[in-house]
C-alpha cells in the first residue's frame, strides 16, 4: 500500500469517529515526531500494539478487501507485566469493502455497530479448518438462537453479535447504507498467533513510502531511548 493511501484512510476514519461522537485517546493523535520523544512509560502501547492499524490482507486492493482499525486498549497473555484480560477496538468498514472469513483460536469478542450503515456478518462453525455445515449458535444482544451455516447476521447501529473461538465470520456492509463504525470488545487480542483465515491472506501491508506518515501504525513505533 502507498503511504499516501494509508494516511488518507486514517484521516477518513478519524472523521467517521468524530462524526459518531467517539473521542480517541491522546496516543492516537501523536505525530511521528512526537513518538520519538516517548519513553518507557508508554511501553504498554508498544508492546500490546495499541493504536492505528491498516490492513489490505496482503491483496493490494484495500478499496475492496481490508479494514482500518485502532486498538484502544489491550492486555497481553504472553507478558505477565500486563494484567488486563480484555481488549477494545474501533474498526471502519467502508461500503463496498469486505473483510474475509476467519476465526480466532482463543479470543471471544463482541462486535458492535457503533454507527453508520448496516453491518452483515456471515457465520460458520469451524470443521477442522473447513467451513462446517452444522447450525451456528448466535448470541446477539441477549438473544440466543441457531441459524444455518453461512447465514448473514445483520447489525444495525447499536446492535451487537458475540463471536466465539472457532466460529468463522466475515464483515460486509449492506449496499446503500453507508460506511460503518464497528466496535470490538474482546479478550486480549494477539494478531500474530490467534487469527485463522479460511483463505491464506497477509496481515500487515508492505508500504510504499510516497509521502511522510501522518500517524505511525501499531507495528512502526520507535523503541524508547
Amino acid at each position: 500500500m502507498k503511504r499516501s493511501d494509508i494516511n488518507r484512510y486514517i484521516k477518513s476514519m478519524e472523521k467517521l469517529v468524530h462524526d459518531k461522537g467517539f473521542p480517541l485517546p491522546p496516543f492516537c493523535c501523536w505525530t511521528p515526531e512526537e513518538w520519538k520523544k516517548k519513553g518507557h512509560e508508554y511501553d504498554e502501547i508498544r508492546d500490546n500494539m495499541l493504536g492505528w492499524d491498516i490492513t489490505d490482507c496482503g491483496l493490494g486492493n484495500f478499496e475492496k478487501v481490508g479494514l482500518a482499525l485502532v486498538t484502544l486498549r489491550n492486555g497481553n497473555q504472553n507478558n505477565p507485566r500486563y494484567k488486563k484480560v480484555y481488549a477494545e477496538k474501533l474498526l471502519m468498514l467502508r461500503e463496498g469493502q469486505h473483510f474475509p472469513l476467519h476465526f480466532h483460536w482463543k479470543k471471544s469478542e463482541d462486535i458492535i455497530n457503533r454507527g453508520g450503515g448496516t453491518l452483515i456478518i456471515h457465520v460458520y462453525n469451524d470443521d477442522n479448518g473447513e467451513l462446517g455445515a452444522t447450525d451456528v449458535l448466535v448470541n446477539s444482544d441477549g438473544r440466543s438462537y441457531y441459524v444455518p451455516a453461512g447465514t448473514g447476521i445483520e447489525l444495525k447501529p447499536g446492535m451487537s453479535l458475540t463471536l466465539w473461538p472457532h466460529q468463522y465470520h466475515d464483515f460486509d456492509v449492506i449496499p446503500g447504507t453507508g460506511d460503518v463504525l464497528i466496535g470490538e470488545v474482546s479478550m486480549c487480542n494477539d494478531d500474530n498467533t490467534d487469527n485463522r483465515f479460511y483463505e491464506k491472506v497477509g496481515r500487515f501491508p508492505t508500504i510504499e513510502e510516497d509521502e511522510p506518515p501522518y500517524r505511525l501504525l501499531c507495528n512502526e513505533y520507535p523503541a524508547a531511548e
